[in-house]
C-alpha cells in the first residue's frame, strides 16, 4: 500500500511518467508509465494504489511497451505473427504479455497472416528469380499454416513458373555456351531446382530454351579441348589419344563429336 506524491514528465520521451510514491519511509521513485496507462488508471497525485494495483498497472504498461516495440518493427514491412512473437520473445517479453499484444495487433489489423502470405507470394513472384518451393519453405518458416500457403502461391500460377524458368535457362545457356550440352543441362537443373523449381518446369524450361546443337557445341568442344590440349600436349600416339578422349567424355560431349574434333586436329 502506497500513496501518490509525485508525477513527473520523463525528459526524454514525454510520453512516460515517473511516478514517486510514499510508502511509510518517505518519497521514492516507484514506477513508470505510458501515457495511455496513465490515462486508464486516472492516476494522480494523493491516490492510493495497493500491492495488486500497482501489479495490474505494470502488468497494463509492459503491454504497452511491447505493443510499441511490436508496432515499430512491423513499420519496416509487413510481418508473419511468428515473425513478431520471435522478435517480442529475443526481447525477452514474457509470453501472457506476448499473446496480449499479439491479440490487440490481430484485432487492429496489424498482423494478418493470410494477407501477409498473398503479399509475400506476389513480390516473391514479381521480383525474385526463386520458384515456388523455395517461397513455400520460407513462408512455413515464418509459421505460415498449410492451408494458407495453400490458398497464397495460388498467385504464383504455372504459366508464370515457366516463364521465370526460361528466362532463367536463356541467361544461363549464354552464360556456359563454353560448356558441353548434357553438362549445361544437368548444371541448369541443379540451379532451378535449388531456386525451388518443380521437375515439371525445368523440363519446360530447358526445351523451350535449349540451343541449337551444331555450332554450339561445336564451339564448346573447341573451347575445352585446347584446355585439355594444354594439359595432354605433351603426350603423343595412343595415350594422348586415350587421355583426350576421357577428358572431353567427363566434360559431357558424345563419343562421335569427340572423334571428330580429334579427328581434324590430327589433319590440322
Amino acid at each position: 500500500m502506497g500513496i501518490i506524491t509525485k508525477i513527473t514528465t520523463q525528459k526524454k520521451n514525454q510520453d512516460r511518467f515517473n511516478v514517486f510514491m510514499d510508502r511509510g519511509s518517505g518519497e521514492e521513485f516507484a514506477f513508470s508509465v505510458d501515457s495511455d496507462v496513465f490515462i486508464k488508471f486516472q492516476l494522480k497525485k494523493g491516490m492510493e494504489i495497493d500491492e495488486f494495483s500497482l501489479m495490474e498497472i505494470q502488468y497494463q504498461d509492459d503491454i504497452r511497451k511491447s505493443y510499441n516495440l511490436a508496432i515499430n518493427y512491423l513499420a519496416r514491412r509487413m510481418r508473419a505473427e511468428k515473425e513478431v512473437r520471435d522478435y517480442l520473445q529475443k526481447k525477452e517479453v514474457e509470453e501472457p504479455v506476448i499473446n496480449e499484444v499479439l491479440h490487440k495487433l490481430t484485432s487492429q489489423k496489424y498482423l494478418n497472416d493470410e494477407e501477409f502470405a498473398l503479399a509475400y507470394v506476389r513480390t516473391q513472384a514479381n521480383t525474385t528469380d526463386k520458384g515456388p518451393d523455395t517461397v513455400k519453405q520460407e513462408l512455413k518458416e515464418k509459421g505460415i499454416s498449410e492451408q494458407i500457403l495453400s490458398n497464397a502461391l495460388r498467385e504464383f500460377p504455372l504459366e508464370q513458373q515457366i516463364e521465370k524458368a526460361i528466362k532463367i535457362a536463356g541467361k544461363f545457356f549464354n552464360k556456359n555456351s563454353k560448356e558441353s550440352m548434357r553438362i549445361q543441362k544437368q548444371k541448369l537443373e541443379q540451379t532451378l531446382l535449388r531456386k525451388g523449381y518443380s521437375f515439371e518446369v525445368i523440363q519446360i524450361a530447358i526445351s523451350e530454351t535449349e540451343v541449337d546443337n551444331g555450332d554450339a557445341e561445336i564451339e564448346a568442344i573447341r573451347f575445352q579441348g585446347e584446355k585439355a590440349l594444354r594439359k595432354y600436349g605433351q603426350l603423343s600416339g595412343y595415350e594422348f589419344e586415350q587421355k583426350m578422349k576421357q577428358a572431353l567424355y567427363r566434360k559431357g560431349f558424345s563419343i562421335d563429336l569427340i572423334e571428330k574434333y580429334l579427328g581434324q586436329l590430327e589433319n590440322s
